[in-house]
């Protein structure tokens, strides 16, 4: 969540809100899948003062992890942005030293 804590107030406590929703087992309201980063990660889309974006994994039971969140100025997100969520994604993956396949979390739909 520190990715999270950039944003401003309105949109932090929006994002905040909706991986709540996320670790509940529920969808957030505005969301995309981002399969360019990698399978399973997904696209809060924040529309509160701006527009602001929080790319996260939940397809493992321990944790929902925030992989990034930025302010979104176009309307294409930035390569660099994706290529940071990639980077850590891989990171987190293999510090868990698994292949990232779902651990178990049958019952959800992404």
């Amino acid at each position: 969540m520190r990715e999270i804590r950039g944003l401003p107030e309105g949109a932090r406590a929006e994002g905040s809100h909706l991986l709540n929703r996320v670790q509940q087992g529920l969808n957030p309201s505005d969301w995309k899948p981002v399969t360019t980063v990698g399978i399973g990660v997904r696209e809060i889309r924040i529309h509160q003062d701006g527009e602001f974006r929080v790319l996260y994994v939940a397809k493992f039971l321990e944790a929902v992890y925030v992989l990034n969140a930025f302010e979104k100025k176009s309307r294409q997100t930035p390569q660099n942005e994706i290529r940071l969520a990639a980077e850590r994604l891989r990171s987190m993956i293999e510090e868990r030293g698994d292949s990232g396949d779902d651990q178990g979390n049958e019952d959800r739909t992404w």
